[in-house]
């Protein structure tokens, strides 16, 4: 019955992306160049507004004469799933095992998989830049398959899947971050750990993350969709939220799902939690992820 009700949700909310993984709302902008815009009707409060400039010339594009990152894609045998899976990893320039990283799990949306983030974002070229830029601390950055599934290809119905974006909760805990941290060198504190993601995994991100604060330091949804829980559901216990490093909300102000966004932001406001609410000029597309991104990072682990 849950599933069915998730089901009906993400219909009425996301009429435009019921298609594969190549859905326009999750490449880019919409036609000639304007923001993708879907869901319900939008109603922009007063506080609705970027708590961040545009960013500057030059920000997203590769740059030589610094050091680079490595990405690379992983396998790692997923118990909660009973089946060998995906996820990219990002490790910084000049990376060691005699250093301990923190991680920034990073989570994709409905029509994506471990390769959206890269397709839409670049996160290594918006790292390598501000770590040498000195904006950022060098960390790894994860990139794992939401869709916690056999079959986690986007493809068919991709709605028919929302289950799986749930049951990754277990995914994640149990399978991906041991993973990691056997893999890796990592720092293994909650303080060292951040989760976020984009729409679908926007919402993932905001109902592990704070359902698990023993585990998160830093948390962010970025166009968090409607899997995302209700306020009441997501912090019962409003305080409890205020250990976190940061808590993050952001979304871009001709994005139809923004209501979800601004729940959660009224909700957090009204119990003195401390959070960035940052609403730029974008729909729901890959320009508002990659913004918010590259600023999200620049606050991490420090």
């Amino acid at each position: 019955m849950k599933t069915l009700i998730l089901l009906l949700i993400l219909t009425w909310a996301w009429p435009a992306v019921a298609q594969n993984s190549n859905a326009p709302s999750e490449r880019g902008a919409g036609r000639r160049g304007e923001p993708r815009r879907f869901g319900g009707p939008i109603e922009l409060k007063e506080d609705d507004k970027p708590a961040f400039p545009v960013p500057p010339a030059g920000w997203d594009v590769r740059r030589e004469g610094i050091p680079h990152g490595k990405l690379e894609m992983i396998e790692y045998n997923s118990k909660t799933v009973g089946t060998k899976r995906k996820m990219q990893v990002y490790t910084p320039p000049g990376y060691t095992k005699e250093t301990k990283y923190p991680v920034l799990y990073l989570l994709h949306g409905i029509g994506g998989d471990e390769t959206e983030w890269q397709r839409l974002a670049t996160p290594n070229v918006l790292l390598d830049n501000l770590m040498a830029d000195g904006k950022a601390v060098p960390m790894i950055i994860v990139m794992p398959n939401g869709r916690a599934q056999k079959n986690d290809r986007a493809e068919g119905d991709i709605f028919a899947s929302a289950h799986a974006f749930a049951t990754f909760e277990r995914d994640l805990l149990d399978d991906v971050i041991p993973v990691i941290e056997s893999s890796y060198s990592t720092r293994t504190n909650r303080q060292d750990r951040a989760l976020a993601g984009l729409s679908m995994g926007g919402g993932q991100s905001l109902n592990f993350g704070l359902a698990h604060l023993g585990t998160f330091g830093w948390v962010g949804g970025f166009s968090s969709a409607p899997n995302t829980k209700p306020p009441t559901e997501l912090l019962p216990k409003p305080e409890a939220a205020k250990q976190l490093k940061l808590l993050w909300l952001s979304c871009g102000n001709q994005d139809g799902l923004i209501p979800i966004s601004q729940g959660v932001h009224a909700y957090l406001k009204e119990h003195d939690v401390p959070h960035v609410w940052h609403v730029a000029s974008h729909g729901h597309d890959a320009a508002e992820w990659k913004q918010a991104l590259y600023y999200f990072v620049q606050k991490l682990f420090k």
